[in-house]
């Protein structure tokens, strides 16, 4: 007797352990009970199979640990499942990692890309009909704006550190398989993200640890910097809704028309997080500590998401002062899975799930 399982629409999910992909491979498994979601996940020092608790058992989810880097893996999985479609996310995404080490962002983000486009190609051949390649990118591909002006999807790249060297580099790479080989490609560049199952070496998780523990919060040079921040949740929307109804070939912007400096953000952080934690107004803010700036630091980033608004009807579901305060209650009611990530006892739960049955 066939299982009606094996006569579903199978997506593999790249990265769906990590921060953003735990929240679309969530999204993906809950809303289409009909659809067989592959994750495959490295599981590196960010990817956490605790984020997906919840759905780990649903009948239409299967895990697998691999690296997109080893292309002989890469391809016998896509022989063996034979997908439908590629939702591609793992990326190293940490630009202080990427200073200190570019190569291993090399790897990943580009040759790793490189072996998903291959194997795609191999195992579709020239019959792409239903088939997609989605490759998640970032707005850092841009480089930087002054205090005017907005990205486009035709703005010109200009990445100015080695993640979003990397990360242009795969773009270009995946707009190639298109053009050259016709394979159905789309690629969407989202600004920062913010929200649950963040790990904390970015901003807003780092800081809201930080400021529930009294420790120093770093500040790169004056704070400055101005990014465009989207609600996690959103970005998942997004990429479900740019899936399923954009066009191929094309390039989606994705933001929260949503700008902050640094030292605006955290100043606002500093003051909801000292509401919610019953302490004086201003206690925290003192916490504030200036450092010197991160090397090739990017100014200004800034999102034009109206393209998909007008053609697929995303916009964000909420302003960033009711997004901070549901992430800032989030993190500080889960403060076993914090000391988790930040002891490193996350590591132990894959061998635990999968290793130990």
């Amino acid at each position: 007797m066939v299982s009606k399982y094996e006569n579903m629409k199978t997506i593999l999910i790249t990265g769906g352990a990590g921060f953003i992909g735990s929240h679309v491979v969530r999204l993906f498994v809950n809303k289409y009970p009909d659809y067989k979601i592959v994750n495959l996940d490295k599981l590196t020092y960010a990817g956490n199979l605790a984020n997906l608790k919840d759905v780990e058992n649903k009948p239409n989810y299967e895990f697998v640990k691999g690296d997109i880097v080893d292309g002989d893996f890469i391809l016998q999985l896509f022989e063996e499942r034979q997908f439908d479609g590629v939702i591609h996310l793992a990326a190293e995404s940490h630009v202080d990692r990427s200073i200190s080490n570019p190569t291993e962002f090399v790897y990943t983000n580009v040759i790793g890309t490189v072996n998903l486009l291959n194997a795609a190609k191999h195992i579709w051949k020239d019959d792409f009909s239903d088939k997609k390649f989605y490759h998640i990118s970032t707005d850092e591909v841009y480089g930087s704006l002054g205090e005017e002006g907005i990205f486009t999807e035709e703005t010109r790249y200009d990445p100015h550190s080695p993640y979003s060297a990397s990360k242009a580099s795969s773009d270009h790479f995946v707009r190639a398989y298109h053009d050259t080989f016709g394979l159905p490609v789309i690629i969407s560049n989202c600004s920062n993200n913010y929200g649950s199952y963040q790990f904390p070496e970015k901003l807003i998780p780092l800081f809201i640890n930080n400021i529930r523990n009294k420790k120093p919060l770093p500040v790169y040079g004056k704070g400055e910097n101005v990014r465009d921040w989207l609600w996690v949740v959103d970005h998942a929307r997004a990429i479900d809704v740019i899936y399923h109804k954009g066009k191929t070939g094309d390039t989606y912007n994705i933001g929260g028309f949503n700008e902050w400096k640094n030292i605006d953000l955290i100043r606002t952080m500093c003051r909801v997080m000292d509401k919610k934690l019953g302490r004086e107004e201003g206690e925290s803010e003192k916490l504030i500590t200036y450092v010197k700036d991160r090397a090739g630091h990017d100014l200004r980033y800034a999102i034009d998401a109206t393209k998909i608004k007008n053609e697929l009807g995303w916009e964000p579901s909420v302003q960033f002062e009711e997004g901070i305060s549901k992430t800032i209650d989030w993190y500080l009611d889960n403060e076993e899975w914090m000391k988790n990530v930040t002891s490193g006892d996350y590591q132990k739960y894959y061998d635990k799930q999968y290793l130990n049955r």
